[in-house]
C-alpha cells in the first residue's frame, strides 16, 4: 500500500509538471518551442523491447499535445545509428533533445554538438554519463526498483511481504538463489542490481539464501543488451554447472521481463514444470508476455514502471526549458554522470504479482482484460 501512494503522488505531480507548462507554452506565442509546431528530437534505444515502443509513443503523443513535431527514431540497440539519428535531429532544427540512450558513455560529442546549438537534452530513463551537456533525468527510482525486485522473491518464498516486512514463522532455509544483472552499459542495472543486493545480501551472509554458482558480482550476472536469449544461454549453462545433483533453483533474480523469459525458456527445457517446485522469478517492466507468465504462474513477479506518466514529465521538462521555465525536480544528489550531478524527477515504481494484477495495470487502464486473456 505504501508504494502505491507513491506512484500516485509522483504521478499526480507528473501531471501537474506537465500541465503548468501547457499554459506557459499556450501563453508565449514566440516561435521558440511555444505551442507554434517547432521540433523536438525525441531518440529511443529499441523496438525489441515492448516497453520502448510504449514509451516512444507516449512522449511523441505529450509533445504534440503541446504542439510540437516530434522526430522520433529507434536505433535498435546499434550505438553509431542513435549517434546518426541525434546527429539528424540537429541538423534538422531540433530546440530540444529527449534521450533514452543504448550506452550511456558514448553521447559526449554529439551532445556537445547540440550544446553548441543550445539545444537542451533530457536523458531518458537511462542517465548519459561523461558530458555535462545533459539538462536533466527524468526516470524512476531505480534503486527502489531492484529493491523491489528482492522482495518479490522473498514474499515468494514465503519470507516477507512484498514492502520488505518479514513474515512471522518464515520459513528458515536455505533457498538456492541464481542472479541475473542488465547490461553494464546502462547506468541503472547498477542501481537495480544494488538496490536488489541491499536485501538479498545480508541473507546470502546468514545463510538464508545460497548462491550455488558463485556468481554474486554484478559482472558475472550481467545481460549484454539485456537480451532475453543471451539470459537464457547463461542460465542453461549455471544449470548444468551447479544442479545437475538434482538439487533444485528456488528462486531467480532477473531485472527485466525479457530476461525473465529467457529464464523460464531455459527451465523449461531443464526439465522444471509450473508447480510446487517452480521458482520465483522476478521482472520489470509489465511486459504483456510477462503480465500473462504471472497469470500462468510462470513468473512470480513484475515492477511496474507507468511510462505514461514518465513520459509526461519528459515531455513537460523540454517544454518548461523551451519556455524559459525551470522543470520540477525531486532529487538533486542522487545521479551523478561523472561529471555532474544531473538534477533528476523520479517516479515511484510498483511490485505486481498475481493478486494485484488487475487493481494496478487493467484498472490503470494500462493493459486491457483482452490484453492479457482475462
Amino acid at each position: 500500500m505504501k508504494a502505491k501512494k507513491l506512484v500516485f503522488a509522483a504521478v499526480a505531480a507528473g501531471a501537474l509538471l506537465l500541465s503548468g507548462c501547457a499554459g506557459g507554452a499556450g501563453a508565449t506565442g514566440d516561435g521558440s518551442g511555444s505551442g507554434d509546431g517547432g521540433l523536438i528530437g525525441v531518440a529511443m534505444p529499441t523496438k525489441s523491447s515492448e516497453r520502448w515502443i510504449q514509451d516512444g509513443d507516449a512522449v511523441k503523443a505529450a509533445l504534440e499535445e503541446e504542439g510540437y513535431s516530434v522526430d522520433l527514431q529507434y536505433a535498435e540497440d546499434d550505438i553509431p545509428t542513435q549517434v546518426s539519428q541525434i546527429e539528424n535531429m540537429i541538423t534538422k532544427g531540433a530546440e530540444a533533445l529527449i534521450v533514452a540512450s543504448i550506452d550511456g558513455t558514448t553521447l559526449s560529442e554529439v551532445l556537445q554538438t547540440a550544446a553548441d546549438a543550445d539545444i537542451p537534452v533530457i536523458a531518458y530513463d537511462r542517465l548519459i554519463k561523461g558530458t555535462e551537456n545533459v539538462d536533466y533525468y527524468a526516470t524512476f527510482d531505480n534503486f527502489l526498483v531492484g529493491q523491489q525486485q528482492a522482495w518479490t522473491l522473498l514474499n515468494g518464498l514465503g519470507l516477507t511481504e512484498l514492502d520488505g516486512t518479514p513474515i512471522e514463522g518464515a520459513p528458515a532455509g536455505p533457498f538456492n538463489i541464481e542472479l541475473f544483472a542488465g547490461s553494464l552499459d546502462d547506468n541503472n542495472a547498477f542501481f537495480f542490481f544494488d538496490g536488489a543486493m541491499d536485501v538479498l545480501q545480508p541473507l546470502i551472509d546468514d545463510g538464508t539464501l545460497v548462491v550455488k554458482s558463485d556468481q554474486t558480482d554484478i559482472e558475472q550476472a550481467a545481460t549484454l543488451r539485456w537480451d532475453g536469449e543471451t539470459a537464457q544461454s547463461r542460465m542453461e549453462d549455471i544449470l548444468t554447472a551447479n544442479y545437475s545433483d538434482g538439487t533444485q533453483v528456488d528462486a531467480v533474480l532477473s531485472p527485466y521481463d525479457g530476461i525473465s523469459r529467457g529464464i523460464i525458456s531455459a527451465l523449461t527445457d531443464a526439465g522444471y514444470t509450473v508447480g510446487e517446485d517452480w521458482p520465483i522469478i522476478s521482472g520489470q517492466d509489465a511486459e504483456v508476455d510477462s503480465v500473462k507468465a504471472i497469470l500462468s504462474g510462470e513468473q512470480y513477479a513484475t515492477i511496474f514502471k507507468d511510462t505514461r506518466e514518465l513520459a509526461k514529465v519528459a515531455a513537460g521538462m523540454a517544454v518548461a526549458l523551451l519556455n524559459g521555465d525551470e522543470p520540477e525536480v525531486n532529487d538533486t544528489d542522487t545521479y551523478d554522470n561523472d561529471v555532474k550531478v544531473v538534477p533528476s524527477y523520479l517516479l515511484a515504481p510498483v511490485p505486481v504479482v498475481k493478486d494485484n494484477v488487475e487493481s494496478t495495470l487493467v484498472d490503470s487502464g494500462y493493459w486491457t482484460k483482452e490484453d492479457l486473456g482475462l
